[in-house]
């Protein structure tokens, strides 16, 4: 499966939740979103590129299963993991751990 059908059975899924849109793009990408904020997107590089906390995206680099994510200026984002296309990380989990978590922030 393309990272390309791999997200899209993914927005399939999230798009049946309650306030998750897919509207205009962030980072260059078109994004999912929660209460207009930006929470996944699949990245111009094919990485699948989620919202969390601090902690969380620390936990998902220290344990080799992301990078930061750098949205092509050079600043890597602290609450912001990529996860490479050929990883076997299961999505929608990460997905909705970033679904609440953005959600919880949004207002």
């Amino acid at each position: 499966m393309t990272p390309e059908q791999r997200y899209a059975a993914l927005v399939k899924a999230l798009l049946r939740k309650p306030r998750v849109t897919q509207e205009g793009t962030g980072f260059g990408s078109t994004s999912l979103k929660v209460k207009g904020k930006i929470f996944a997107l699949l990245s111009s590089r094919g990485e699948f590129v989620v919202k969390l906390p601090h902690q969380r995206v620390d936990e998902l680099i220290a344990a080799g299963k992301g990078r930061r994510f750098d949205p092509g200026h050079g600043r890597l984002m602290k609450e912001w993991v990529a996860v490479r296309s050929d990883s076997s990380e299961d999505w929608i989990g990460l997905a909705g751990e970033a679904l609440e978590f953005v959600g919880a922030r949004a207002r």
